[in-house]
């Protein structure tokens, strides 16, 4: 593991919470969506990610080994669960009985989403500032 490895994971948990914050966002903003380009309500997207590992030599054995470089993204899906079904007549959407389907997106587990990926985003900023200082140091100590 070099010195700057911790900062290459930081900055993928980095890249990583800032989609995930973008496509809660864009949750949020069409909820109320039931028209889309593809036709029928807006589906929730989520984001897909995983361990990014790459085979590395280990210095000292020599032998090749995994080790992760922090995460990747491998994709944003739809959300397949159910529609919600709203008796709304005056709706332009609305079908003969009066009825609209409205998008999956709940605003409270958006809301907790959104937290979540702020305070992972928070959490992996102090920890590139940490490597940051432990860096500092060592040029510090190394001049004498």
């Amino acid at each position: 593991m070099s010195v700057f490895t911790s900062m290459q994971i930081n900055a993928s948990g980095l890249t990583l919470e800032r989609l995930k914050m973008d496509t809660i966002s864009t949750n949020i903003a069409n909820v109320k969506t039931t028209r889309t380009e593809e036709g029928g309500p807006y589906r929730r997207k989520e984001v897909l990610f995983e361990e990014n590992l790459v085979n590395e030599k280990n210095r000292i054995s020599g032998k090749n080994e995994k080790s992760s470089q922090g995460v990747k993204v491998v994709g944003i899906e739809d959300n397949e669960e159910g529609l919600k079904i709203v008796y709304d007549p005056e709706h332009p959407d609305a079908n003969e009985d009066g009825y609209v389907n409205m998008p999956n997106v709940n605003m409270v587990d958006e809301m907790i989403a959104l937290i979540n990926a702020q305070r992972t985003y928070e959490a992996n900023i102090t920890a590139l500032n940490t490597s940051k200082s432990i860096l500092k140091k060592a040029l510090e100590i190394s001049k004498g």
